[in-house]
């Protein structure tokens, strides 16, 4: 008779926790690198194990049963358990050897760490770098990513975070568009020119809603949840739009407008899982990118040109 106990099984419950957050067979195999009839083979298993219902199937995929809801919270100790062994024993190794992901907000994703992080893969061959820029907020206790760079500080347990930086954000418009348009003298001008934005009841984060600073009668008249798509949006000729002085950087048809009278501060933030603290793969990313942002504190803080 076996002496495994399902319930003190990592290998077990790595696959029940895959489940339970991809909500799919098919999702879950991409995340444990299996075939999900492996997959499904093993939750049944788990299941005739413990006796127990883990999951409701349906159509759309697996949602947690009562019996599952109360086997996830020991499943996600394990796991952090797991972790934090891992990382300690990778620890005291030369080597930075793994994947780290870092989920960001799609223009500090796209602008910032896109081009910089491959200076940090060549000088460790055994670094896998993955970034998810993409406006949305990321789960640590989920292990969506291994690195979170956030608008705000940590509102989930167990996660230590750093204050990145203070950024500055401007109203641009293209210069073919203020050549043509109505002269802008003072921010009252301002409601006489289209804007682009946010779709407001899609913010991911509150400290997006910023258009009403411009003023109560300035809405956003073509707008995305996507900030490069505000940024190609604006570059055409839409109208005028409120963009970070980092991004707006990379694109010398832009011009500020009104720099000195009207612009916004906001805040990154690098939110890291605390039982990923002592893992060196992931401290030397982190580090780079604190180091990174540090170096170019005049590119977050003032417009160019």
């Amino acid at each position: 008779m076996s002496s495994r106990k399902p319930g003190h099984n990592w290998d077990d419950l790595r696959f029940f926790l895959a489940v339970a957050r991809a909500g799919t067979l098919t999702a879950a195999a991409v995340r444990t690198g299996t075939e999900h009839t492996t997959v499904a083979r093993r939750i049944l298993a788990l299941e005739e194990r413990l006796n127990s219902r883990l999951f409701h199937k349906s159509h759309v995929g697996y949602a947690l049963t009562e019996a599952g809801e109360g086997l996830l919270a020991a499943a996600e100790a394990m796991e952090s358990a797991f972790v934090s062994a891992t990382a300690a024993a990778g620890s005291t190794g030369r080597t930075i050897v793994g994947t780290v992901r870092i989920g960001a907000p799609d223009g500090f994703g796209s602008m910032f760490l896109a081009p910089r992080m491959h200076r940090l893969a060549e000088r460790h061959p055994g670094l896998e770098i993955e970034i998810m820029a993409t406006a949305r907020i990321f789960s640590l206790s989920k292990r969506e990513a291994d690195i979170v760079i956030s608008l705000s500080s940590p509102d989930q347990a167990r996660v230590v975070a750093r204050r990145l930086t203070d950024y500055r954000l401007f109203v641009y418009g293209a210069r073919r568009y203020l050549d043509a348009a109505p002269p802008i003298r003072t921010s009252a001008d301002l409601v006489r020119h289209p804007f682009v934005g946010y779709i407001e009841d899609m913010l991911f984060a509150r400290e997006l809603n910023y258009l009403n600073v411009i003023g109560p009668d300035v809405s956003a008249r073509l707008r995305s949840t996507n900030l490069l798509a505000q940024v190609y949006a604006t570059l055409a000729g839409a109208g005028l739009c409120i963009l970070p002085a980092f991004i707006a950087a990379s694109h010398p048809d832009l011009a500020v407008v009104l720099p000195e009278s009207l612009s916004l501060t906001r805040t990154f933030h690098m939110h890291i899982h605390e039982d990923h603290r002592k893992a060196a793969h992931i401290r030397e990313v982190a580090a780079f990118i604190g180091a990174e942002v540090a170096q170019a504190q005049a590119l977050f803080a003032w417009p160019r040109g």
